[in-house]
Order: structure tokens, then C-alpha cells, then sequence
């Protein structure tokens, strides 16, 4: 008797439902739901290209909806489909996008008083604000801790965890003293599945610990209240309503809550998982092993690795974290990437190509397809760096620029295109 399970993958412009038969190793039925705050889904700021926040109330609605039409969807395609046969449901996110929440685990956004404050929702992985922030923690960590840069590569990221919620509390600070605690989101919408969301009694990702907060066994899990003290006391406070432990995805959250059991049409004994980072996620599901190295493509890209945890592994300099767990139980996850990739690709069709080429952004995107299929790898001449977005790894540097070379007169906005992706 076939059994199924539901992914669920939060992405940056939109939600994605995927309903797997796991007797079969088959895809059965899938949906997608557009975020609808913001300007395709991120708030922005028009005085701070830095910023790029998310409403959290748009993940609930996208849980709904793509689980919802996802289920109809598998009903049409197979009469012996039943809700009663979905056993797991398993979440990953983009990360790090922490959130301020209160003390029930309730983002601070969906206070009246916070309602339009972009500081109160989430900060999304994209979200360089912080830029300053990190470039501080890397050079107190490089003279006090220079073990908690060993294993991140050597540089922190304004992409990730503290140099977000520090740099909240600097221009937000009535934010900051109203949040009990931070919560990644690939944390918060399993807790909310559960019906559990009080920060104290979820299970957070060691996906999201290791990679961004800077959390490792070896040395008790968080960076250490000394530490924090000497960026700003309030870090240091945080911490205790924080947490102690942290679970890679193969460990159970708890099962679907009676009100989203009922919402959904799914039965309370749906097994939640721990979730995780939508690229670490990607790569299990490419079947990443030793040896070889999954490239998930998105608005950004991480390349991923793993290596056995019984075996020695060096630190390796410019990674985005060397994390035991992060993508599959018993067994380093290593992460890497670019900031930006499909964002490129959106940015030159929006903003660059001619009307000639399409009337809307899928006819372009097509044509453009075409187009390009016919060229041969820089047969143009043109040579186009990726720091749009600023520079993920090796440099770790958000300030860096993109750059396109070798255009000429003649040079064709396919040909562009071209570049950007190779």
C-alpha cells in the first residue's frame, strides 16, 4: 500500500508543496504559491537596496494553499490517492531569515504596533544590512574566538544570524527589547505545524545553527555570553532565551497540530520533521554523497558537499560553514555558493531587455532560451562577473559589484543573457 509524505519549500519569491510516494521514490503531484506582500514577495526599502524583509503571515497562507492544491492536484492524478495515506511532512526555507518573536513563539509583526515596522518581520537570507555588524563580529572573533571563524570559512556574513539581530538592534531598538527571542523561519513554521511554538520548547535546525549562528558542539553550542558581551550586552542577554541544543532534519518535531490536521484534511498522526535550509535539503534530494558536489540553483546558489563525521576533515577557508548534520545525519555538511543567480536573470529581463524580445517576463525568458541554445560557450567575446548581489564565497564581501566585459556595438541582449548565465 503506498504511503506519501509533503515537502515543503519556502523559497524567496514564492512557496512550493511537493507530495512524494515514498513506496515508489515518485513525485505525484506538486503547487506553487506566490507570496503576496511586497514586491514579489520581499518587502524593500527604495532608500536601501540592503533591505529585503518577508511578511510571515504570507508563509501560513502559502502552507494552506500549496498543501491544499497540491492534495487536489494528487486526488485528479491518481484515484488510489487518499489524504489518510500522507504519514510526514517535511520543511526547509531560505536561511538565515530570523524573525523577532514574542514570548509564545508569535512574530512581533503581527503586533499592531509592529504591524508596519519592517525591523519586526523577516530578515531575509538576501537582507545585507548588516554588513557592518559582520565585519565587526569577523574581527572580535578573529582576535577572542579565531576557532569560531575556523569553522565558517574565516569571515561572517551579513547574510546570516547575529550580524542581522545586531544590526536590529541598532536602528530598531524598541524591536529588539519587545522580542523574547529570534527564530529562523525553517524553524518557526515546523513549530507552528506542531501547534508548539514557544521558542524554549521547539527544536531548532543544526542546519541553521552551524551554518549561520555560529553554534558547534565543540565549544557548547552558541558563541558564549563573554563573547557576545564585547559586541553588545543585549547579545548577551538574548542568548539565554535562545537555545542549547540543535537537530539535524532526520530528527521528528512532533506531529500535525489538531487545527492544521483539520485545515488541511490530514490526520494528527503526520510526523513533522525538523527543518532545515532549502539548498542543504536539495542536495539529499539529488542524492549528494562523498565525492561529489550538488549544485542547487535558485534567486542565489549553494554548493554543497559532505564527508563522513568519522573521518578528519581540515578547515577549509571561504566555505559558508563545515557543519556536522547540516544536511545529512552522520556526516559534515560543507556549503558554498554565489549571492546571486536567478536574481541576475530576473534583474536583466526586468530591467535591460528590449520589448522586442517578449511582452511578458515568460515569453522573454522563453525566446530568450532559444536565442542563446544556438550560440556556442563565449562565442560572443563577453565575459560577465556574478557579484550582483555582492560575493558569497571566497571574499564574503556584500559591497562587491557585478560587471559585464567585451561588449561592443554589436553586441545582442541575447548574448548578454548568455554571459550572465555562464
Amino acid at each position: 500500500m503506498s504511503r506519501y509524505t509533503i515537502g515543503l519549500d519556502f523559497g524567496t519569491n514564492s512557496c512550493r508543496a511537493l507530495i512524494v510516494d515514498i513506496t515508489k521514490g515518485e513525485e505525484l503531484a506538486s503547487a506553487v504559491f506566490s507570496y503576496p506582500s511586497g514586491e514579489a514577495g520581499i518587502i524593500v526599502d527604495s532608500s536601501d537596496p540592503n533591505l529585503a524583509r518577508q511578511n510571515p503571515a504570507d508563509y501560513l497562507l502559502g502552507i494552506e494553499r500549496s498543501i491544499l492544491d497540491a492534495l487536489e492536484t494528487a486526488q485528479q492524478k491518481d484515484a488510489n490517492f487518499a489524504k489518510e495515506k500522507v504519514i510526514g511532512i517535511g520543511v526547509d526555507t531560505t536561511g538565515s531569515s530570523p524573525m523577532p518573536v514574542d514570548a509564545a513563539g508569535s512574530p512581533l509583526c503581527f503586533q499592531e504596533r509592529f504591524k508596519n515596522n519592517p525591523a519586526a518581520m523577516v530578515w531575509l537570507w538576501k537582507d545585507h544590512t548588516g554588513f557592518e555588524e559582520a565585519r565587526l563580529i569577523t574581527g572580535q572573533a578573529a582576535q577572542l574566538r579565531p576557532h569560531y571563524l575556523a569553522k565558517i570559512g574565516g569571515t561572517y556574513s551579513s547574510e546570516w544570524f547575529w550580524s542581522k539581530i545586531w544590526h536590529a538592534l541598532k536602528i530598531a531598538p524598541d524591536v529588539f527589547s519587545a522580542a523574547h527571542s529570534f527564530m529562523e523561519i525553517c524553524d518557526w513554521i515546523p513549530a507552528v505545524l506542531v501547534g508548539q511554538t514557544k521558542p524554549e520548547a521547539i527544536k531548532r535546525s543544526i542546519c541553521a545553527a552551524g551554518h549561520k549562528a555560529m553554534f558547534n558542539q565543540q565549544w557548547g553550542g552558541l558563541p558564549d555570553e563573554g563573547f557576545l558581551k564585547t559586541l553588545a550586552p543585549e547579545l548577551a542577554t538574548l542568548r539565554r532565551n535562545l537555545y542549547d541544543q540543535a537537530y539535524p532534519a532526520e530528527h521528528k518535531a512532533g506531529n500535525l497540530s489538531g487545527a492544521w490536521a483539520q485545515k488541511l484534511g490530514l490526520s494528527t498522526d503526520v510526523a513533522v520533521a525538523v527543518g532545515a535550509f532549502d539548498a542543504h535539503m536539495g542536495a539529499v534530494g539529488a542524492g549528494v554523497q562523498p565525492g561529489t558536489l550538488v549544485k542547487i540553483l535558485g534567486t542565489s546558489t549553494c554548493d554543497v558537499m559532505v564527508w563522513p563525521n568519522t573521518e578528519k576533515l581540515m578547515d577549509i577557508p571561504g566555505v559558508c560553514g563545515i557543519v556536522d548534520g547540516s544536511v545529512m545525519q552522520g556526516f559534515f555538511g560543507i556549503e558554498a555558493g554565489q549571492s546571486a543567480v536567478g536574481d541576475i536573470f530576473l534583474w536583466f529581463v526586468n530591467n535591460l531587455l528590449p520589448d522586442s524580445y517578449g511582452q511578458t517576463v515568460d515569453e522573454k525568458f522563453k525566446n530568450l532560451e532559444q536565442l542563446i541554445s544556438k550560440l556556442k560557450p563565449a562565442e560572443s567575446g563577453l565575459l560577465a562577473l556574478d557579484w550582483n548581489n555582492g560575493n558569497r564565497t571566497i571574499l564574503v564581501d556584500v559591497r562587491l559589484c557585478g560587471l559585464i566585459l567585451g561588449q561592443t556595438l554589436h553586441t545582442k541582449a541575447h548574448e548578454i543573457y548568455r554571459a550572465l548565465v555562464e
